[in-house]
């Protein structure tokens, strides 16, 4: 291996050491926040709506998911949770400094309840518009990055959608529909899952059935296995001599049939014969029956070779 080489993984190794302490620094403060985040909810009594919100608008270095935001808006139709989650919302947006996060996942999170929650929310906030204004100019810089960039763009945002009620009910309304169409496809999904977990389970009892009951047929003894063997060759005899048996009866009807037919062809020539006529010599023909009605006696006839004789030698008269 060259020296150049040796080098170049000198010089990763660490920097992949380095990242993965890291990586394994930042899983351990999210965990720690999450249990100090736990404690300060337990500590203070918060209800499971400010909960829910503490939870959507937490230091986590991600967004809010829908499905908690989806959660909260369903909860701000009910006059109890609505005034605990606006009460939690407002002193999110009052924090600042490192805690920049907190302003900016609030803001998120009333933008969607003005568009999916209860119509109260935009009611309050178009009261406390002043609030969501002054974040307009929100600073913060952290690692040389001015992390409240996205606090003043999506406060201007708010502000621009509160001040106009037409884009406000549009927006409302188009929301609305995106969610309904989520739920169905969410409801949609869940039914197939369970129908399909439902037919596996059917599938996975017939078969345990099924195994069951061929393990209990099983013979358990040398003299139940040659038990069986006894009873299953008896069985084979038995259909075997029932199967020559039919076949013996389907021969013996097969010949009475054949005898049966010749007997029926015999029957039609017999009569044929009987209405024919007579041919012995006793019975009269049917020329001397004519003769009979005519009453003519038949001459016999000279042979021509005779009478051609005669007249030849008979002498001619002049």
């Amino acid at each position: 291996m060259e020296t150049g080489e040796i080098g170049e993984i000198a010089h990763s190794a660490p920097a992949q050491q380095v990242y993965t302490m890291g990586s394994k620094k930042a899983d351990i403060q999210v965990n720690v926040a999450g249990i100090r985040r736990t404690v300060k909810n337990l500590a203070h009594n918060y209800s499971d709506a400010q909960v829910k919100v503490r939870e959507a608008t937490s230091n986590d270095p991600w967004g809010p998911s829908s499905t908690i935001m989806s959660e909260i808006a369903d909860l701000t139709y009910n006059v109890v949770a609505f005034t605990e989650i606006m009460q939690m919302v407002w002193k999110r947006l009052n924090d600042h400094g490192k805690n920049w996060r907190h302003v900016y996942k609030a803001l998120m999170l009333l933008e969607y309840l003005i568009k999916t929650g209860s119509e109260k929310v935009a009611s309050q906030c178009k009261e406390n518009i002043f609030v969501i204004q002054t974040l307009r100019d929100f600073q913060h810089i952290e690692d040389s990055h001015d992390q409240g960039l996205n606090v003043r763009e999506k406060a201007k945002q708010l502000v621009s959608l509160l001040k106009d009620d037409e884009k406000l009910k549009n927006e409302r309304v188009r929301a609305l529909k995106a969610k309904e169409r989520l739920a169905q496809a969410q409801n949609s999904l869940s039914s197939d899952v369970a129908h399909s977990t439902t037919d596996e389970r059917g599938r996975n009892r017939m078969h345990s059935s099924v195994s069951s009951e061929l393990e209990n047929a099983r013979p358990q003894t040398i003299g139940e296995e040659e038990l069986q063997l006894q009873l299953a060759l008896a069985m084979s005899r038995e259909e075997a001599d029932q199967e020559e048996a039919r076949k013996r009866s389907d021969d013996v009807r097969l010949q009475l049939a054949l005898s049966q037919s010749q007997e029926e062809c015999k029957q039609p020539q017999a009569q044929a014969s009987a209405s024919a006529w007579p041919t012995s010599p006793s019975s009269p023909t049917p020329q001397s029956h004519m003769l009979d009605l005519l009453d003519i006696s038949p001459e016999p006839v000279a042979d021509a070779f005779d009478l051609n004789f005669d007249s030849a030698n008979k002498p001619s008269q002049v």
